[in-house]
């Protein structure tokens, strides 16, 4: 295929599942990057992509796309970066084999997010955490991973909180959308009429990603954040967007005014640099009574905001909210691609 010298050229592993589909989608007409390699499992390989994917995007496949050849998940692909939509049951050891080799992967699979010397990133969260791409001592390679759909709406909600109040507990419960658990994901005669009170392992991390996400960089690695989250977590029959219901006690004593302009305020390096993928406002504050809901807010910005709403004094702690985001786009590989953004921006790559 003929690659336009004035992109980046990158590989998407795991291209053919549901998350590989949504970078292959988000990826189409990037002015930064250009897909230049497509890899998937054995039952997919030396087969074209549109041949190869089932493809259930509401778009069409980009035509540069649709006509590549699928490659095995080995690091001989022609370019630097790698998105990996791998599953986690395959992710690991093919991710570490492309950074040995000398290779960026950029990964939204959940294998190496905890690691120590691996940055757990959302550009408006925690890009200083990027340094730890120098302790992991693979030459000119590295992982970088995005966090977990709900965790990447519930931290970019409380960092702006945390930055000016200060936190000190969390409680949250999740509405989670269909499309987290992936294609064909949860049988309908499950979810019809229904709402399944377990999602394996994802309570889990959303009590302890975030406290890596909003810990301080050191010398030594990252410092984690030192408050308690406990999270329950719901599948829903809504398409995309996870809605999540959340109590927070705050240090001090702010006012609702103050929480919401803590808020409304937030901005950061993504947004001073202009990111391609980088919404104008990252938190949006809705005072209507009924907002956000999904069906409404999940595409804002491209997806790639995070909405809030009905901000009130909890009983409990001291305030609760509501929060929505777009699990695929901002919760998955839009994220991944934006901290792709931002590594390219800081010459990391």
């Amino acid at each position: 295929m003929q690659v336009n010298k004035n992109k980046i050229p990158v590989g998407i592993l795991g291209a053919t599942g549901s998350v590989g589909q949504k970078f292959v989608q988000l990826l189409a007409d990037h002015p930064i990057f250009e897909v230049a390699a497509v890899a998937a499992s054995e039952r997919s390989q030396n087969k074209r992509y549109h041949e190869a994917a089932n493809w259930f995007m509401p778009t069409a496949i980009p035509e540069q796309v649709a006509k590549q050849t699928v490659r095995a998940c080995v690091p001989d692909l022609p370019c630097r970066i790698v998105f990996s939509g791998l599953d986690a049951n395959v992710a690991g050891e093919i991710e570490q084999a492309f950074a040995r080799a000398g290779y960026l992967v950029v990964s939204n699979a959940r294998n190496h997010r905890m690691q120590a010397d691996v940055p757990l990133l959302i550009p408006e969260v925690n890009a200083d955490h990027l340094a730890l791409l120098q302790m992991q001592n693979l030459g000119r390679g590295g992982i970088v991973t995005n966090p977990n759909c709900s965790t990447i709406g519930l931290t970019m909600a409380l960092k702006p909180l945390h930055d000016r109040f200060g936190i000190e507990s969390v409680h949250v419960v999740t509405m989670q959308a269909l499309s987290g658990a992936g294609y064909p994901g949860v049988a309908s005669l499950d979810i019809l009429d229904n709402v399944i009170p377990f999602i394996g392992g994802e309570e889990e991390k959303m009590e302890s990603e975030p406290l890596k996400l909003l810990g301080t960089m050191t010398a030594d690695g990252v410092k984690p954040a030192d408050f308690a989250i406990s999270a329950q977590c719901n599948r829903v029959g809504v398409s995309d967007g996870h809605q999540e219901s959340v109590s927070v006690k705050l240090s001090g004593e702010p006012s609702a005014e103050e929480v919401i302009a803590a808020w409304q305020q937030f901005t950061a390096e993504p947004q001073t640099l202009a990111l391609t993928s980088a919404p104008k406002q990252p938190v949006h504050y809705f005072h209507e009574d009924n907002y956000p809901q999904p069906k409404l807010h999940r595409e804002l910005e491209n997806g790639m905001a995070v909405s809030v709403g009905r901000l009130r004094a909890c009983k409990v702690l001291d305030y609760k909210f509501e929060l929505l985001v777009h699990n695929t786009i901002r919760g998955a590989a839009g994220c991944a691609i934006l901290n792709a953004e931002l590594m390219v921006a800081r010459r990391l790559v």
